[in-house]
């Protein structure tokens, strides 16, 4: 394998913009802005951010802290209402938070006082009332077992360890059969080892149950091994949509085989230089 040129890279990155999966749009955000009132006046956090996905996609976000990621999904989930445009999920405008929208949190979100089998029923019950104990708990433990965590069915969080934890906030999610999952940063407050097997059963969750999936990172290592595509946001305020870059690496993925294609380091260089040279954080004014 050769090396790529940066004026490719640059082209193959551009085209990736214009070029679209098969399929009709499944999530599309358009024109949307985000404006907070202030003492001072008027805060811009988001303008003209416009973004489709496809079902099924893997979308990675990133960019600096304050740029509006977790605002953008946060209107996609239905927990805030844009100050213009609109978020649509299959045609259908989004304005209030529903179960085919799901969201797991890096702080895990996990009530303390119930078990990890008890929270994930909560999920389940709160969606479908109606269905039978019976039926529920086979979806729990169906659930518990995908992500590894049937023994721990009874421990409560404080007995299991960071990894443990959101494991049981992704098996919550998935439980109420999501059409898209939202991740806020999940592994950001875990240990390299239990990252990178998290990141790898996600990635098998995601092949079986076929959920679109939007995650804001940190980590571009990460988002290069998980995603189809890398949104990189610009600096607040006022921040958009910068570039989108389309990850080549073809699925399923090998964590050995993708590091050692001279693309990777390629494309990792090209984000490194989007975040720290053209839109490197201004600490002072910050």
């Amino acid at each position: 394998m050769t090396a790529i040129s940066p004026d490719t890279l640059l082209h193959q990155i551009s085209q990736s913009q214009t070029q679209k999966p098969q399929g009709d749009p499944f999530l599309v955000i358009e024109d949307i802005s985000k404006v907070y009132p202030t003492p001072t006046g008027p805060y811009t956090v988001l303008e003209g951010v416009n973004l489709t996905v496809y079902e099924g996609e893997f979308i990675c976000l990133i960019g600096h802290s304050g740029c509006g990621k977790s605002t953008l999904l946060n209107m996609v989930a239905g927990f805030s209402r844009p100050s213009d445009g609109e978020v649509r999920l299959k045609t259908k405008r989004i304005t209030e938070p529903g179960p085919d929208r799901m969201m797991v949190f890096q702080n895990y979100a996990l009530l303390p006082w119930l078990s990890a089998f008890e929270n994930v029923y909560l999920g389940i019950d709160s969606v479908y009332p109606n269905k039978p104990h019976s039926q529920k708990k086979a979806l729990v433990m169906e659930h518990l077992d995908m992500v590894g965590l049937t023994e721990a069915a009874d421990k409560k969080p404080s007995q299991l360890s960071g990894g443990m934890k959101q494991r049981v906030a992704i098996a919550r999610a998935l439980a109420i059969r999501p059409e898209i999952l939202i991740l806020d940063e999940p592994f950001g407050a875990l240990d390299a080892i239990t990252k990178e097997e998290l990141q790898e059963e996600l990635l098998t969750i995601w092949r079986e149950y076929k959920v679109t999936v939007l995650m804001i990172t940190h980590d571009i290592d990460e988002a290069l091994f998980l995603a189809d595509r890398l949104v990189m946001m610009t600096n607040g305020p006022a921040a958009h949509i910068g570039e989108v870059m389309k990850i080549p690496f073809k699925r399923p993925r090998k964590r050995s085989q993708i590091m050692e294609d001279p693309q990777y380091y390629e494309l990792r260089n090209y984000a490194l230089d989007f975040l720290y040279r053209r839109y490197a954080h201004d600490d002072a004014a910050a």
